[in-house]
């Protein structure tokens, strides 16, 4: 028994993504109960001895240890031209089947039907993913139109979420995107977005203060506006998993 090949049964196993802290942390507990002799097994197999001898210590299987055993495994499967691969999303690790074979995969799910997002939708969600938290106010203000129901739309497709409220006036609503979001384009933060930290740094448009009346009837625009929100990360959910086209 190796460690790429432990790794593979963990994951397997598990229904949820896992970090490769918490891979390690597995792993380190069933190594000590085989040095303790606390094991539930009456006897361990031979392949977990034999793992046990080749981790002398085991505070050597960290983080990095995972990761390089994780790579060694692709390269197992790239050679063996293997349908799957071990991928990292924002929760973790899981084993996911390649791309070029999703149509065949589709076939166990006929009840969903990929659907594409309109472009006022993509814009809405552009503007949420660079910029969130956003309030309503801030990406109505950037569209130039009014952005009810398509926010609507992408939070009943779960691509967004409300990420708590706003330090200003009226406590309004925060949008963010979801880890479903992360799945859908295949990555992992914001930071893997094209231009991310170009198009973040780019200062948005005000809208008008809700505290102050509208003078554009007056004296022109107004000049005063609620303040630039802070740039910060999405909470993590718990999400489905399918790189392409967005689904219900």
């Amino acid at each position: 028994m190796d460690l790429p090949a432990v790794i593979e049964s963990v994951l397997i196993a598990s229904e949820d993504p896992l970090s490769a802290s918490e891979i390690a942390r597995l792993i380190r507990n069933r190594l000590a109960e085989l040095e303790d002799g606390m094991a539930d097994d009456e006897q361990p197999s031979a392949a977990e001895s034999a793992l046990a001898e080749t981790i002398k210590d085991r505070s050597d299987v960290d983080e990095e240890a995972v990761v390089e055993a994780i790579h060694a495994l692709n390269r197992k499967y790239e050679r063996g031209k293997r349908s799957f691969s071990v991928t990292e999303r924002s929760k973790g690790w899981k084993i996911f089947t390649r791309p070029e074979y999703g149509g065949f995969v589709r076939q166990l799910f006929p009840g969903l039907k990929p659907r594409r997002l309109s472009p006022p939708a993509m814009e809405t969600l552009a503007i949420i993913a660079y910029r969130q938290p956003v309030t309503k106010a801030s990406i109505e203000h950037v569209r130039g139109v009014s952005s009810d129901s398509i926010l609507q739309k992408l939070l009943d497709r779960e691509l967004v979420k409300i990420a708590g409220r706003a330090e200003l006036p009226g406590r309004p609503l925060l949008y963010g995107t979801t880890d479903f979001f992360f799945e859908h384009f295949g990555i992992k933060s914001i930071d893997e977005l094209p231009n991310s930290e170009e198009l973040r740094a780019v200062e948005l448009p005000e809208p008008p203060s809700a505290e102050e009346p509208s003078e554009e009837t007056e004296a022109g625009p107004s000049t005063e506006g609620e303040k630039q929100l802070t740039l910060a990360e999405p909470y993590d959910e718990n999400i489905s998993s399918e790189k392409g086209e967005l689904g219900n």
